[in-house]
């Protein structure tokens, strides 16, 4: 039975009495606003949930931030959908336009799917969070879940095109007649993406092997940074001076590289100071000792300052110190140093590094020669 037989004898009778036109039109209107009111009150009642909550993270909020656009489209195009078959049109206009609809309806539909992935991404941001000292188990996992974010999102974007492709009868004949031809067509393709294949298991290799994580400290082709992003096919470095480095995802699975915070963020810093052989280093281990228990850049951990080498002219000193992590080692490092220097220019000026060149019995050699 048609599902117009269905409608209210009264409500029935007044469609038939008024133009099909106006009749759609009122459908149209109906499921839009019927479908926003929905939206409405659903929003509404989540933002008071949102409110209850007094933490930073709500999942409320996160899911109207995330869904809303999605469901604000859904929701009429669903019932629309419903609607279509009370809509008094000819078949040649009804199929084509129901095939519309289901279109639009099947790719609001991923993109809920796909701000879904993004409420679930917040939840887990939350629970793993990356504002702490040793942060090793939330960077592990960010990662992963960054990494598998995006290969989501690129699945549910080719399952929705495939969907939409297969709905048609034409290009059901299309993809039978690849399928087909899918050996020599394998192989042109095979070798065409053989380095975007190559990336997509590199990603797949870093996402749960993690030689990087997110904001980990590397230092790549002599370059300091932190890990940015990790994508399906690139990875982007936050360069010290804010430039950004890009390198391919395999890069890091076929070349060496250093990470400084591959099973903790703490480092060792080094200050090295070359200086003259009268140099008194209980005094620099004195005024090292100072410095670094007035600063709250060291983690209380290491201090060392030993003779590494000596030279010709002079020796080195290497002053060690630990960190919380690489930016603090550098502030202290470069404190330290500072410090050191202007200790050594103010009290023991003579013991900075210098050539000498000492002439023994000079008066003698300045004295004229008797003559003969």
């Amino acid at each position: 039975m048609n599902i117009i037989n269905r409608l209210p004898p009264d409500l029935l009778e007044f469609s038939k009495q008024i133009p099909a036109f106006v009749w759609n039109l009122i459908i149209t209107v109906t499921a839009i606003l019927v479908g926003l009111l929905i939206k409405l009150a659903v929003t509404r009642l989540f933002r008071i949930y949102a409110k209850k909550e007094e933490t930073d993270y709500s999942f409320f909020r996160s899911v109207i931030v995330n869904l809303g656009k999605a469901i604000t489209y859904f929701i009429p195009l669903f019932l629309f959908n419903l609607f279509i078959p009370l809509m008094r049109m000819d078949k040649a206009y009804l199929t084509p336009l129901d095939k519309t609809i289901e279109i639009f309806l099947t790719i609001s539909f991923a993109g809920i799917l796909v701000r879904s992935i993004r409420v679930l991404e917040d939840y887990i941001y939350h629970t793993y969070d990356l504002n702490k000292a040793d942060n090793l188990v939330e960077r592990k996992v960010r990662t992963q879940i960054q990494f598998i974010r995006k290969f989501l999102v690129v699945l549910i974007v080719f399952v929705t095109i495939a969907i939409i492709l297969l709905s048609f009868d034409s290009m059901r004949k299309i993809g039978t007649g690849l399928l087909t031809g899918v050996g020599i067509g394998g192989i042109i393709v095979g070798f065409a993406a053989q380095t975007s294949l190559g990336n997509l298991l590199a990603g797949f290799q870093i996402a749960f092997t993690q030689p990087i994580r997110i904001d980990d400290v590397l230092v790549v082709e002599g370059e300091w940074g932190r890990v940015e992003e990790i994508t399906l096919t690139y990875v982007v470095l936050n360069i010290w001076d804010k430039r950004r480095l890009i390198l391919p995802i395999n890069y890091f699975i076929t070349k060496p590289f250093q990470n400084w915070t591959r099973t903790s963020s703490e480092i060792l810093g080094t200050v090295f100071l070359y200086v003259d052989y009268t140099i008194p280093l209980d005094a620099i281990r004195t005024e090292f000792e100072r410095l670094i228990n007035l600063s709250p850049l060291w983690d209380k951990k290491v201090q060392v300052v030993q003779v590494t080498d000596t030279k010709e002219n002079n020796i080195e000193v290497r002053v060690l110190m630990s960190a919380r992590n690489s930016s603090e080692a550098f502030d202290l490092r470069c404190y330290i140093r500072e410090n050191l220097v202007g200790f050594i220019q103010q009290n023991y000026p003579g013991s900075l590094p210098r050539i000498r060149n000492e002439v023994s019995n000079l008066e003698k050699y300045l004295q004229p020669k008797a003559e003969a």
